[in-house]
């Protein structure tokens, strides 16, 4: 039984912009710095996406990336600004033939993200405030990005992932926050496995699959599904 009793909630507007996603949590995990096994895994995985990278003329013409930007357009957020994680991703792995490492399950669920062209992220449980909520923002909530330390004027209308103390813990599929970052430390995670209107539900149970596979492999666990966006 989960330590935890945390809800997952999908407000019924989000059905109606094309997201798409699964979310669970991990429980009891134990991170760390890196891992050589998965390392080698890791390298597999990102060369092959770089590759795909320099084959296509544009990453934004992918259709799986393309389905974020509509995603943004459909909620009013300007992608100039608003990049989301999967393609952020692959425009550094273009640049530098490699994405960023963090630390082990960081690392896990960002090589999923480029092998899948899918947004995931997690964020550590023991600072998540009550129920996490997906819903469109109505511009009171407090939001304070990774690696800032002032909070950020939100707009109204705009879908994040908001805990029950109003504040956004991952603001579109875009930013997430210092407040329940990931760190090696952490023990309980809340992720996010999510996509858009060109990715099939069932694609994205694919990539869920593999990521608790390695989190199991590599960092041990349990883990819960808390629910689904289709």
């Amino acid at each position: 039984m989960s330590k935890y009793q945390k809800l997952f909630i999908s407000h019924p507007e989000i059905s109606n912009i094309g997201l798409k996603g699964i979310y669970l949590s991990f429980e009891n995990i134990r991170n760390k710095e890196n891992d050589a096994d998965f390392e080698n895994n890791r390298k597999e995985i990102i060369q092959q996406a770089y590759s795909y990278v320099n084959e296509i003329t544009d990453i934004k013409e992918d259709p799986f990336i393309k389905g974020f930007r509509q995603l943004h357009e459909a909620v009013g957020a300007p992608n100039r600004k608003n990049l989301s994680a999967p393609e952020n991703l692959y425009k550094f792995l273009s640049k530098n033939g490699d994405i960023p490492h963090i630390n082990l399950l960081v690392d896990i669920y960002n090589t999923i993200s480029v092998k899948y062209k899918l947004a995931l992220g997690a964020h550590d449980l023991a600072y998540t405030d009550g129920n996490i909520h997906l819903r469109f923002t109505n511009g009171t909530e407090k939001f304070i990005p990774l690696g800032e330390t002032e909070p950020k004027a939100v707009r109204a209308g705009e879908y994040s992932y908001i805990d029950d103390s109003n504040e956004i813990i991952c603001y579109l599929d875009v930013r997430q926050i210092n407040k329940t970052k990931v760190t090696v430390d952490t023990t309980d995670v809340f992720f996010v496995v999510q996509g858009n209107i060109n990715t099939p539900i069932d694609y994205i149970e694919r990539a869920t699959s593999e990521l608790t596979e390695l989190v199991k492999k590599y960092c041990g666990g349990e883990e819960y599904i808390l629910g689904r966006v289709e």
